[in-house]
């Protein structure tokens, strides 16, 4: 079949560790389809692909391509969510209501809170998958540190100021052994430091990676997750997620199974704490849970759904 995949940028997808969470699975499944498929990856509209006539292009968060290639399917591969007003300001509103596509979402939670106004030929849920960088390593059994690390990885900063406040109210005066280091968003606090708060920024993925080894716990609150991959990528590292079990969340994280859920964030003190005292057999028996859960995110197992889709008429 004659493919291709459009996505928003294309800049270093040899070096994974410069990339963001979209980025990476936008080539990973460039690669897996490049093994069966005659696809071009592409960020721009050259006259060579204008004039070519597709089986399929697949559009990552973006429906405007649709309106000038020319294609037997159009499959729109949903990541974000897509108000009205927000289809409407990116110019895509057009194109999503008077197109014949299919739509591909990330998690139930996504599907469901798209409006039903689009036209969509057929709704598909096909989760997101672990880059290969975290579905190729293995989870530290002895997580052997001084002190116990917990880490904020998501873009995002909402939330952030809320959690840093109850840290450093309620979690720190009781227990000073206890770290929170925050990745991913351009956040800078020198004064946080004494209350055992590292702020890091952006690092590259092996680093973090690496860092996810030693932690014993995520805070993701999930405020507005239509997957969080982060997630994912921390319970293959044997780490459990705290979170408030809103948005996609809800379908990811089993309540002191693979994580704690809460139900306002000034209750966060209490998981915290429970994983700070577990005893080394329960975080063992938590932390393969975990692993357990995330392997059902592999991509040899996502890729099946999207072949199915390919194939499907």
């Amino acid at each position: 079949m004659k493919i291709l995949l459009f996505v928003n940028t294309i800049q270093n997808f040899k070096n994974h560790n410069s990339l963001g969470g979209i980025e990476i699975l936008n080539y990973e499944l460039y690669k897996y389809l490049k093994k069966k498929h005659s696809i071009i990856l592409s960020n721009s509209l050259s006259k060579k692909i204008l004039t070519m006539n597709w089986d399929i292009v697949i559009s990552s968060n973006d429906s405007r391509i649709f309106n000038q290639v020319k294609t037997k399917r159009k499959i729109l591969w949903l990541h974000n969510k897509l108000q009205l007003e927000k289809a409407f300001r990116k110019k895509q509103l057009f194109s999503l209501l008077f197109n014949k596509i299919e739509a591909i979402f990330v998690s139930k939670y996504l599907n469901e809170n798209t409006s039903r106004l689009y036209n969509f030929s057929k709704r598909t849920v096909i989760p997101n998958f672990l880059p290969n960088i975290f579905e190729n390593n293995k989870f530290s059994k002895n997580k052997k540190n001084k002190k116990s690390l917990f880490v904020w990885s998501v873009q995002r900063k909402l939330g952030l100021d809320e959690l840093i406040n109850v840290w450093k109210k309620k979690i720190y005066p009781l227990n000073s052994n206890c770290e929170l280091h925050i990745f991913g968003v351009n956040f800078k606090n020198n004064k946080l430091i004494k209350y055992n708060i590292f702020c890091h920024g952006k690092i590259p993925r092996q680093k973090l990676l690496k860092f996810y080894k030693k932690s014993i716990g995520m805070i993701c609150l999930g405020y507005d997750e239509t997957f969080c991959l982060n997630a994912i990528e921390a319970m293959k590292m044997g780490m459990p997620i705290v979170t408030l079990g809103k948005t996609a969340l809800k379908e990811i994280i089993k309540d002191k199974i693979n994580g704690y859920l809460i139900d306002d964030i000034s209750d966060i003190d209490i998981p915290i704490k429970n994983l700070i005292n577990l005893d080394s057999n329960r975080r063992l028996s938590l932390s393969k849970y975990c692993v357990k859960f995330a392997s059902n995110y592999n991509s040899n197992i996502v890729f099946k759904d999207w072949e199915k889709l390919i194939y499907s008429t």
